[in-house]
């Protein structure tokens, strides 16, 4: 089967506009309503091949690229964020098996996930949550499994699962992973009940996994004994890469919302676009869109440059874009007001109280943002000592987007990031050098350059003794933004001569709003105070929305029936 792009995606799955579609957003809200899994459109999602984006090659798949991935999994995302859990739960344990499994392990991973089936990941437990270190699942020296998982995405229906278990007593090299046939398991001895329902993502398919003296059979032992909480850790960088997909996902059609709300509502002969107070809401709103779409973006193309450097651009991706969407979706409801908060008679309503609920979802499904931040800022006096040194080649193919990627390698993600960071390494010469073609947007380009120039003495004050015992969590925040916003600034200068977000090759606009906006959130104030540098992100949307285009860097048509 070809790769399917997602214009295809969208053609095939039609306008979700429809209310007679089945793929669209008034069933959507009907099977939240109902706690019901989409088991239609994910029926569908599988005929159409959706599936096997994710899967290389050798699998079966028709992975290329986690960029095209990215786009193509957020079309299908906009119309209900639970294609995620229903096609796309078993990435990270089909990652995990690229890692460190067996090739007997890999080809039958592969022969389930390619007929449509799943391999559930069972890591998380519900007393330690993200301190995986005191997991007590216990894998014993005879090969007997013990102890109750939690929150186990499609583990109801899998037909397989990675468990991740404690096989040592201290420290990451006490846990070993195993791949488990559960139609092999007696049900005495694996139990698998509905884990607690979310306010969000409503009949996602997530269960706890309780094993009772469960023998292990031999091959089973995934890699080496001692190495699998190492290979899930890894294994989760890719993942959040496809739970920046989802936020975007969401992102998208609550834009799309609020804009068709204001395009369509009057204050006397003003439409709200054009009123004062909604129009300064929806341009923070739209240039945060635009910002998580250039971070999700670049991230999804470094991962195949610079692999060994996601134990930290992975988690400062994913917290810029689950915050934003968080943000944006705050300031659509504004603008939406009573109708977002309508119960019944409002299709709009329901949907965008739908999306609400699953954002927040998505937004620590992986990680809670607290997790997130720890799990890297310990990291963060290495890559601000001031001693790296720029990597222009890295930079250009990750930023310029007609370049060809090198081939992913999961294999070389890392715990720890090694060397420098290649966005903000040189990122001060960068932006002073090229703030003359930026025109006033130049004045935030140095601003962007002096804050990264500083970020090495923020983390130095954190780390002495009887510093805010937050201050270094505040640091890796901090951090996120500004790498963010250096994203969106080489991405910029890599793509100069080509039309982003539907604007004139060399357009400013689209980047003095992301700028503007991320760097009002790395210095925690309101982003309203840069309003006039915000709206050439609104006007982008609002011509992207006319042309009924996704708002991405690299527009793709819309299904439609206008």
């Amino acid at each position: 089967m070809s790769a399917l792009t997602p214009g295809e995606l969208e053609q095939r799955l039609g306008d979700p506009t429809d209310d007679t579609n089945p793929y669209g957003f008034a069933a959507a809200v009907a099977r939240d309503e109902q706690d019901a899994f989409p088991d239609e459109l994910c029926a569908e999602l599988v005929r159409c091949g959706f599936h096997l984006n994710y899967l290389p090659a050798e699998w079966g798949g028709t992975f290329e690229s986690f960029d095209r991935s990215l786009t193509l999994v957020r079309s299908a995302a906009r119309r209900d964020v639970n294609i995620m859990p229903g096609t796309m739960f078993s990435i990270i344990a089909a990652t995990c098996l690229q890692v460190h499994g067996s090739l007997e392990q890999q080809l039958r991973a592969a022969e389930i996930l390619r007929a449509g089936g799943a391999v559930a990941f069972a890591l998380t437990e519900a007393d330690h949550g993200s301190d995986l270190l005191t997991n007590e699942v216990r894998l014993s020296p005879d090969g007997v499994l013990s102890g109750e998982k939690w929150m186990v995405g499609l583990g109801l229906r899998a037909e397989a699962v990675y468990v991740v278990a404690r096989t040592g007593e201290r420290g990451p090299g006490a846990f070993s992973a195993v791949l488990l046939e559960t139609a092999g398991i007696p049900r005495g001895q694996l139990e698998r009940v509905p884990a607690p329902a979310t306010g969000g993502m409503r009949g996602i398919d997530l269960a706890t996994l309780r094993f009772h003296d469960t023998p292990v059979p031999d091959g089973a032992m995934v890699g080496k004994q001692g190495t699998g909480l190492e290979a899930a850790v890894k294994a989760q960088q890719a993942v959040r890469l496809m739970s920046m997909a989802g936020s975007l996902g969401i992102a998208d059609t609550a834009v799309r919302l609020a804009l068709d709300f204001a395009a369509d509502r009057r204050v006397g002969r003003t439409a709200l676009t054009e009123s004062p107070w909604p129009r300064r809401e929806l341009s923070v709103a739209a240039a945060a869109l635009l910002a998580a779409d250039a971070v999700a973006l670049s991230a999804a193309r470094g991962v195949h440059v610079v692999p060994q450097a996601f134990s930290v651009w992975a988690l400062s991706a994913k917290h810029v874009v689950a915050e934003a969407t968080d943000e944006l979706i705050r300031r659509c409801g504004t603008v939406l007001a009573t109708r977002s908060v309508l119960r019944e008679g409002e299709r709009g309503a329901a949907l965008f109280q739908k999306l609400q609920r699953d954002s927040a979802v998505v937004r620590v499904i992986d990680a809670s943002a607290l997790a997130n931040l720890r799990s890297f800022a310990g990291q963060l006096p290495t890559l601000t000592d001031g001693k790296a040194e720029a990597d222009p080649a890295a930079v250009e193919a990750v930023f310029t987007l007609d370049a060809d990627l090198p081939p992913y390698e999961p294999t070389r993600l890392d715990m720890f990031a090694r060397g420098s960071d290649p966005i903000l390494a040189g990122l001060p010469q960068t932006a002073a050098d090229i703030a003359a073609e930026l025109g006033e947007v130049g004045l935030l380009a140095e601003q962007l350059g002096h804050a990264v120039a500083g970020l090495g003495e923020q983390v130095k004050a954190a780390q002495q003794r009887g510093a805010d015992p937050n201050a270094l969590v505040d640091a890796a925040e901090r951090y996120a933004w500004l790498h963010a916003a250096a994203c969106c600034l080489h991405l910029w200068h890599a793509n100069r001569g080509r039309s982003l977000y539907g604007a004139e090759p060399g357009a400013t606009g689209w980047l003095g709003a992301t700028l503007a906006y991320l760097l009002a959130r790395a210095d925690g104030v309101d982003p309203r105070r840069h309003a006039d540098l915000l709206t050439p992100a609104l006007d982008a949307v609002l011509q992207l929305r006319d042309g009924e285009r996704l708002f991405t860097a690299l527009p793709v048509r819309l299904a439609t029936t206008r």
